[in-house]
């Protein structure tokens, strides 16, 4: 059985009040208390690191506000509740804006409202928990070594250069076909750069309307245009102190290429229908499929952009160039999939490591994953087969998993895509799939 998770402090001078506090917070098991009557005792014990501090605002040797001072330079993550004998509300006021969590008066309701207070620490506490978790989670995941599988020459180059570019600051932009992981590249930079605590922010360029994109960037004031009901922060402002991930950067029309330099150059912007000017501290990342250097000879792209975007270029090699890498990739995804759904993780067999090697993989990374999973799904044994890998039918397959479906929604699909390719004949469809057709008639119904 677990001990106790916080450690309480209260530190009151009068006797009743400290038993009825200590009392009151030792009915939550989750709470190991420690009573004082001075400030100066309690300050001696500080090296105990307490978790939360409930404080008498009128200590005999010390006043409420001095003490909290003293608290927060010893312990800064330190939690402190006052306890008043008087309902001042500017005083209250005053202590919540230093940083104290609660102030309560002595009063009839005064246990209540410090279990009541003890809750919301509590709740806070797991959340930050949570959070801090979380994080560690991201960042674990986003590490090289575990986020970009490969042993191939081409793809340690890269990690070589991923390694540069957490020495500085400086802008990246990634080069590479479709499907590359050109993303992933971005959030492994953010991830494990001295940026990784703030925003990752991504936008993709070709997903935005040219009227919309100065709004998207720099944001807009309430009543900018019609439509503009509330003030929104644009992505800039979002990744502020992080890190603004510029997806398909070659897409960017030439006039707001204009707009975008002026901000890169004076990290500055106004957002629309305002006139205050934002500063912003923002790392950037673009990424792009063309080749951005004959699209300013093009007449698509402006030069001085071009240079400003510059900085270290990492250029991902497609997965035709990555044939050592292919089975790595297919063994990762086949795994994963498998932990997702609860199911078996299944090994590929030598004539589906054959068809799977042999394959040019025009959709890259993503296009082998999209395959992978399905075959996953089709197989019937512990092996997939060469047949459970459906080549000719890839870009079918990969509108089916790209829409991130549920397990049974992605049956559907799957059931679908066979009923469509033998001509809605559900025997052979029930056949081809290792199923009865009235689980086929149940799925269809909507029952399965």
């Amino acid at each position: 059985m677990e001990g106790p998770k916080f450690k309480a402090f209260i530190i009151e001078d009068n006797e009743w009040y400290n038993k009825l506090l200590k009392h009151t917070i030792s009915l939550d098991p989750d709470f190991q208390v420690y009573t004082y009557h001075s400030a100066k005792d309690a300050l001696k014990d500080l090296y105990l690191a307490p978790d939360i501090v409930t404080v008498d605002y009128r200590l005999p040797d010390m006043m409420g506000d001095t003490l909290f001072e003293n608290l927060k330079e010893k312990c800064p993550n330190t939690e402190v509740i006052f306890v008043s004998e008087q309902e001042d509300i500017q005083t209250a006021i005053n202590m919540l804006k230093l940083g104290a969590f609660d102030y309560l008066v002595k009063s009839e309701e005064i246990k209540e409202r410090l279990l009541i207070s003890l809750r919301n620490f509590k709740s806070r506490s797991q959340l930050k928990e949570r959070i801090e978790h979380l994080e560690n989670e991201v960042q674990q995941k986003y590490e090289f070594e575990k986020s970009i599988l490969g042993n191939s020459k081409a793809i340690q180059q890269v990690f070589e250069l991923l390694k540069k570019a957490l020495t500085s600051n400086i802008n990246v932009i990634v080069n590479g076909e479709t499907g590359t992981g050109k993303e992933l590249i971005a959030k492994a930079i953010h991830y494990n750069s001295t940026f990784k605590q703030q925003n990752f922010v991504t936008v993709n360029v070709a997903a935005i309307p040219k009227e919309l994109f100065e709004s998207e960037f720099f944001g807009h004031e309430k009543g900018a245009f019609t439509g503009a009901i509330t003030q929104r922060k644009g992505k800039f402002e979002e990744s502020n102190n992080g890190t603004l991930f510029l997806d398909e950067i070659g897409e960017l029309d030439l006039i707001f290429q204009a707009k975008l330099l002026r901000a890169l150059q004076e990290r500055e912007f106004t957002r629309v229908g305002g006139n205050e000017v934002i500063k912003f501290n923002t790392r950037l990342i673009v990424a792009t499929h063309k080749n951005l250097l004959e699209e300013v000879k093009k007449g698509n792209f402006r030069e001085d952009l071009y240079y400003r975007l510059l900085g270290l270029p990492i250029n991902l090699p497609p997965l035709r160039e990555r044939e050592k890498d292919i089975l790595l990739l297919a063994n990762s995804f086949i795994t994963g999939f498998a932990k997702e759904n609860s199911l078996a993780i299944k090994t590929l067999s030598g004539d589906a490591q054959t068809k799977l090697m042999a394959y040019p993989w025009p959709g890259n990374i993503r296009e082998l994953k999209s395959v992978v999973e399905l075959s996953v799904v089709l197989s019937s044994g512990e092996q997939i087969k060469a047949e459970d890998i459906l080549l000719s039918s890839a870009s079918e397959i990969s509108s089916i998993i790209a829409e991130e479906l549920t397990l049974k929604e992605y049956n559907m699909k799957i059931v679908q895509l066979f009923l469509s390719k033998y001509q809605q004949n559900t025997k052979i469809v029930a056949e081809k799939l290792g199923i009865g057709q009235t689980t086929i008639y149940r799925m269809l119904k909507g029952e399965e």
